[in-house]
């Protein structure tokens, strides 16, 4: 092998180590502590702590809701902690329903640091947790946003939801970085792959896609291409002039019409 052959393999070597140390900061955006709870927002909640196969202890919320419409269970985005994603998971109990939400490793209150294969073993211990104790005479459904929609569909090939929401998802994060020109030589060596359309393969259950045609993180256009490789009965569902981190969908009515009916028409 001669000289330049073994500057490129070198370079090629320093470039995957690189990508895998600064990789989790691309993909997980964590923030410490608990500043808001829906206490705060004027509902009732439970504080539970879970805690996963490898030992991490998880910090979760339950807020119920009787008599319940449907029973969700709410994966959050990669930014922030519970505090953040409050004012989005307080419209589901004012909705009818009752919920179940947790921070991953690494955010808010719960201990260690994020990474794909934690995160798993994060979803698994809070279907071991939850699944005994839900009422099966209403429908169990997992509700992930952005980066949550992959962690739904996992949760979905551990225990079976009746539905399934992914709000603002991609079908992999190959596919995502590729859409963003400055980070797609990460994709080359980037070891994490969140492969929500091949999880959901695997999984029989109706699906509900919904997106913001202006999202300006994830593009409307994987969205709908997570949509085309779901297999099963699935609905997809344009929020218009929905951007990725809106609190509050433009239209409301369309938007939480689209979720009931959904749900109402489940099969259990």
């Amino acid at each position: 092998m001669g000289w330049s052959a073994l500057i490129v393999a070198a370079i090629v070597v320093a470039l995957a180590l690189l990508v895998r140390l600064v990789e989790p900061s691309f993909a997980f955006y964590p923030l410490a502590g608990e500043t808001v709870t829906p206490r705060d927002l004027g509902l009732d909640f439970e504080s539970l702590t879970i805690t996963s196969s490898d030992g991490e202890r998880l910090q979760a919320w339950r807020l119920p809701v009787e008599p319940a419409r449907a029973h969700i269970i709410y994966f959050h985005g990669n930014g922030g902690n519970l505090s953040v994603w409050a004012p989005i998971v307080a419209h589901l109990p004012r909705r009818g329903y009752s919920v179940l939400t947790f921070d991953y490793r690494g955010y808010g209150l719960s201990t260690g640091r994020p990474t794909e294969r934690g995160l798993y073993r994060d979803v698994k211990a809070l279907l071991d947790r939850v699944q005994p104790d839900s009422n099966r005479f209403m429908p169990i459904v997992y509700w992930g946003r952005s980066l949550g929609t992959t962690m739904a569909a996992y949760a979905a090939t551990v225990k079976r939801p009746d539905g399934l929401i992914l709000e603002s998802g991609f079908p992999s994060a190959r596919k995502l970085i590729r859409s963003s020109p400055p980070l797609a030589f990460l994709g080359l060596f980037s070891t994490y792959r969140f492969p929500t359309a091949d999880l959901l393969k695997h999984v029989d259950a109706p699906v509900l896609v919904i997106h913001g045609d202006r999202d300006r993180v994830v593009p409307f256009a994987l969205g709908h291409e997570l949509f085309e490789r779901i297999p099963g009965p699935k609905q997809f569902v344009t929020v218009h002039g929905g951007d990725h981190n809106d609190v509050t969908p433009p239209d409301e009515a369309a938007y939480w019409t689209a979720v009931d009916t959904f749900i109402r028409t489940i099969n259990r």
